[in-house]
């Protein structure tokens, strides 16, 4: 083992110093003071190790002074050569003002077969680096290098690795681990070097190849200007314009317009980059339908069969296309304009949760109508010129999708389906939502301009339905401009008919199965719609089946008989149900109060928890809950110590550290309709009286106890009757609503509009004789 020597040492930040390595290091005070300390030592050697700011060196090099002498600059400097790896130990006194430290030189290890396959597979790739720079000289010394530990110190000149993988392979004692480390970096960064330079090549053929055909078509056009084929600026092209715009049938100020820019194209160079322009421009203009309507279907009762064919239920959406229909053919009956008039579109906002039908009713209505149907994605969209279009000015200039979805349409009175437009979004390039005022304002959308057109578009003949799962989410301007149609989700029986119409044929179908070879019984898609699924629509339900379908081609690969799928039969096909009633597990203990809540997906239940703790007096909200459930909670818990006594509630219980959780923890919560099941579950924990498992509500609460109205009382009882519950109760003001609740949902469910708070606690806890427990 070798011994242990006492050096001065010199930190370098740069450059990282390894064996074998002559490089000149700048002389500041501390340096001068080692390198003085060292010729004057017993060894003349000196560490140098890195400078490092988050720990202390564990190795450097011992190196001995070439020479001391100036640089170019005038400042004063050393030529080191770097010898041996060595360990840096404890620190040690010398003389001078030079730090010193006591040092162990790495013994270099022997050389073995695969060490010597490492170097190898190095050196090759290191040559084939250096010759593609072309760096003979380097080659050469490269060449001549038989010793594997110093072959892979040379990495040390080596600029493409960066001072942190100098400094691991000053610190890796094993050359075969060194070996390694190189040839992973000197090989990607070998490859990057073949990318970078097969990139530049392909760019410079490019630039020789654009200026080779720049030199034929100038060839080529003085060519066809000597035989006369064509005249010097591209009157020919500019002459076909003209004539189809003279045979098309155009609007005339669109004509005028158009025969103005084939006049620029005429006086344009064939060179200028207008040229293009213009001709892009024309082409879109020729492609558009200016003049072209479908007729619309004038048999009311046909339509509404078409709409309920496609379609179960939604009977809000199938009666205002009807009436649309009525309309239009009873101003055509009595010579009124129908074509062009202002404001006679339908613009339409279907709102509702994923999976009820909203997209697919676009194109249900453009078969009632007899019109063509076109779908505009507006998920994401964050470019208002994605809606305007782009100016000309601009390269690689569009229309918008307005604009195209006519084209595409090859009509002007196309349905049009805005999907998603709640998730429309805005940024430096400007708001979609601000674009579309215009495109959905029936009183100004006969004269919709375009950026890029720059001409007034008529769309006052178009039926545009928008889609969206949050109401809110869409801006107040925009939905000022349709009429809001909600499609808040279905009932268990319409799954099952849905299921039995519309989904099973469709997964039939695709798994290649007619009705003789598998049947679905009505109790099984019952099921199927109460326990294993839990959504407003029914894309849940379409994959369940499409399982089970696929389930019964392969059973009847091997055996041919017909299956018939019963309710004991779905654990087979199925697995076992997901969702169970849950409503008296959670509220079993006092403190549990069951709540309706609206999300992005439809109606769902919430349970809400409270307890009490000792500690100093305050309320603890955990649960991700917003703004406003946390002041619906401070507001709950101030009623509540209010009105302990109408409550019969002991002041002293709640004179603890309230706890008040949400579950799930991981889910943010938010809306002003927990104020009456907060208020229920803080008086029961206090009372020790528990909620009636089979009781729901939903509504705010002030101060004073008064029931204040919510939103969204369809989807909530929608969910109220999916989770089993049967008693729920709503705001007072809250009743007009329920006119739009389907009538087995209400005859499944006791809906009570209430106004007090007190009188929906009074009803919603079990009486204290029959509790688990006695109040704290």
């Amino acid at each position: 083992m070798p011994e242990a020597l006492q050096v001065p040492v010199l930190f370098v930040s740069e450059p990282i110093v390894l064996p074998g390595m002559v490089v000149p290091i700048e002389l500041d005070d501390a340096a001068r003071a080692a390198v003085d300390a060292a010729q004057a030592s017993e060894f003349g050697k000196l560490l140098i190790a890195p400078r490092l700011d988050d720990r202390y060196p564990t190795y450097g090099v011992l190196a001995s002074i070439v020479q001391v002498g100036r640089l170019p600059g005038g400042g004063a400097a050393a030529v080191v050569r770097g010898e041996n790896r060595a360990h840096i130990g404890s620190g040690a006194t010398g003389p001078g003002a030079a730090l010193w430290v006591t040092v162990q030189e790495v013994a270099v290890a022997e050389t073995t077969d695969e060490i010597k396959a490492l170097a190898a597979e190095y050196k090759k790739l290191l040559l084939a680096m250096l010759q593609r720079r072309e760096a003979w000289q380097i080659v050469d010394v490269v060449n001549k290098i038989s010793d594997p530990s110093a072959l892979a110190d040379t990495a040390g000149y080596a600029s493409y690795l960066s001072d942190v993988q100098k400094r691991e392979l000053l610190e890796t004692e094993d050359v075969a681990a060194r070996l390694r480390s190189l040839i992973d970096w000197t090989g990607d960064h070998l490859a990057e070097v073949e990318v970078n330079d097969k990139i530049a090549e392909d760019v410079r053929t490019g630039m020789d190849k654009q200026q080779k055909e720049f030199l034929l078509r100038q060839q080529l056009a003085a060519i066809r200007k000597e035989l006369g084929e064509t005249g010097p600026d591209g009157a020919d092209e500019s002459g076909d314009y003209r004539a189809r715009i003279e045979a098309a049938d155009l609007p005339e100020k669109v004509r005028e317009a158009a025969l103005r820019e084939v006049g620029k194209l005429e006086r344009a160079s064939e060179q200028s980059p207008e040229g293009g322009w213009i001709r892009t421009w024309l082409d879109t203009v020729l492609e558009l339908p200016w003049n072209v309507t479908t007729e619309d279907a004038t048999d009311l009762k046909a339509a509404r069969e078409i709409l309920d064919v496609d379609h179960h239920g939604l009977d809000d959406v199938k009666d205002r296309i009807v009436e649309y229909l009525a309309v239009r053919a009873r101003r055509s009956q009595r010579g009124l304009q129908v074509v062009g008039g202002r404001g006679s579109g339908a613009v339409m906002a279907l709102a509702g949760p994923p999976g009820v039908g909203k997209t697919s009713l676009g194109e249900s209505v453009a078969r009632a109508l007899g019109r063509t149907f076109v779908r505009v994605a507006l998920g994401g969209v964050r470019d208002e010129a994605e809606i305007r279009g782009h100016r000309r000015t601009y390269v690689g200039a569009l229309p918008g999708r307005i604009v195209r979805a006519i084209g595409e349409a090859g009509s002007m009175n196309p349905v049009v389906l805005l999907d998603e437009i709640d998730k429309v979004g805005s940024d430096y390039r400007g708001d979609p939502s601000a674009a579309l005022l215009e495109v959905l304002d029936p009183a100004q959308n006969h004269t919709f301009r375009d950026h890029y057109l720059d001409l007034d578009l008529d769309l006052s003949d178009v039926v545009f339905l928008a889609t969206a799962n949050v109401v809110e989410s869409i801006p107040s301007a925009l939905l000022d401009r349709m009429e809001l149609v909600t499609i808040d989700g279905y009932t268990e029986d319409d799954k099952v008919a849905i299921a039995r119409d519309y989904l099973l044929p469709r997964q039939q179908e695709r798994a290649a199965l007619s009705a003789d070879e598998v049947s679905v019984t009505d109790a099984a898609l019952r099921k199927i719609a109460a326990d294993y699924t839990r959504e407003p629509g029914v894309r849940q339900y379409e994959r369940l089946l499409a399982k089970a379908m696929r389930k019964v081609t392969t059973r009847l690969a091997d055996d041919p008989r017909p299956v018939e799928i019963d309710e004991p039969d779905l654990v087979e096909f199925l697995g076992r149900p997901r969702f169970i009633p849950e409503s008296a597990e959670r509220t079993a203990v006092p403190g549990v109060a069951t709540g309706l809540a609206v999300t992005g997906l439809g109606g769902d239940v919430l349970y809400i928890e409270a307890g009490a703790t000792d500690g100093e007096r305050g309320l603890q909200l955990t649960g991700q809950l917003g703004d406003v459930m946390k002041e619906s909670a401070q507001i709950a818990l101030s009623y509540v110590r209010a009105h302990a006594d109408q409550l019969g509630v002991d002041p002293a219980a709640l004179d603890r550290q309230i706890h008040v959780h949400v579950p799930a923890g991981a889910v943010p919560k938010d809306g002003p309709s927990a104020g009456v099941t907060m208020v229920t579950a803080l008086v029961s924990m206090a009372t020790g009286r528990q909620v009636r498992a089979d009781v729901g509500m939903t509504g705010e609460v002030t101060l004073n106890g008064r029931v204040l109205p919510i939103g969204g009382v369809k989807q909530k009882l929608l969910a109220a009757q999916r989770a089993g519950l049967s008693t729920v109760f709503i705001p007072q003001r809250n009743e007009a609503d329920l006119d739009d609740v389907p009538a087995d949902v209400l005859a499944a469910l006791d809906v009570r509009p209430m106004t007090d708070v007190a009188d929906i606690v009074a009803l919603a806890l079990v009486p204290a004789e029959n509790s688990v427990t006695a109040a704290a």
